[in-house]
């Protein structure tokens, strides 16, 4: 049976909060159709062991793995190709998007509305340093004031959207980070749900705060130019009656 949601975590050296968080998905989501997609982006430590094993237990569990480290929008962009499901979601590997929270991304759209492309959350209370808050504080006040994409939190990894939508996005790297801005592009709507944040349940971050901050600038200077470079025209298709309505006019 094809899966309605396929969950797709990015995994980099994982091992210790894997387990866990591949276990809470699954029993929260023990009532749905669903499938876990794990993209090991090169783990070097345990990871993939821990994998292997869960598979034994978990069906509905699938691991793609990277020859090499490529990054989180590579490791995203993998999962979304193998996925079966139209509706997609996503969260980071390391335990600080807890499981509970999916259900609330994934209720907007059952909500009827057909332009809705993606389900941004937006983290409460966040459980890292000060100094990482302050950067991410900073940079989405600037992302936001360049792209007005009127999201507050683009960063966070809880992400819900349909999948055909994500396969019409311009691709490039770190393009998770701009999702809210990418989506509203193509014309779809963006919302945004709030969601819970707790720490690392083991390992440590993969990027420092400077590094971020030097990576961002170019890519925010590079989503900023698609944004300003789309030309598209609205497209509508005309039915039999109004060909009809122009050849009578005729």
């Amino acid at each position: 049976m094809m899966p309605d949601i396929s969950i797709i975590l990015p995994a980099k050296d994982e091992a210790g909060s894997i387990t866990q968080l591949v276990s809470q998905i699954s029993t929260v989501l023990a009532g749905h159709d669903h499938e876990i997609i794990v993209v090991d982006d090169g783990s070097v430590d345990g990871t993939r062991t821990e994998l292997t094993v869960l598979q034994r237990d978990l069906p509905q569990l699938r691991v793609i793995c990277h020859d090499r480290p490529c990054g989180q929008s590579a490791a995203i962009r993998s999962g979304v190709l193998a996925a079966r499901a139209p509706l997609i979601a996503t969260m980071d590997a390391d335990g600080q998007n807890p499981a509970s929270n999916l259900p609330l991304l994934l209720a907007a759209f059952s909500t009827g509305r057909d332009r809705l492309g993606l389900v941004q959350g937006q983290r409460l209370d966040r459980r890292d340093r000060w100094s990482r808050r302050l950067a991410s504080r900073t940079a989405n006040r600037i992302r936001r004031t360049l792209l007005q994409d009127g999201v507050s939190d683009s960063g966070c990894g809880l992400k819900a959207f349909r999948r055909d939508v994500y396969l019409s996005l311009p691709y490039f790297d770190h393009i998770h980070r701009f999702m809210p801005a990418m989506v509203a592009r193509e014309g779809w709507q963006v919302v945004t749900v709030p969601v819970t944040h707790a720490p690392r349940l083991s390992g440590r971050s993969k990027y420092g705060n400077l590094q971020r901050a030097l990576v961002g600038a170019v890519d925010l200077l590079g989503a900023a130019w698609l944004i300003r470079r789309r030309r598209l025209p609205v497209v509508q298709e005309l039915a039999h009656r109004d060909i009809g309505d122009l050849q009578g006019a005729a």
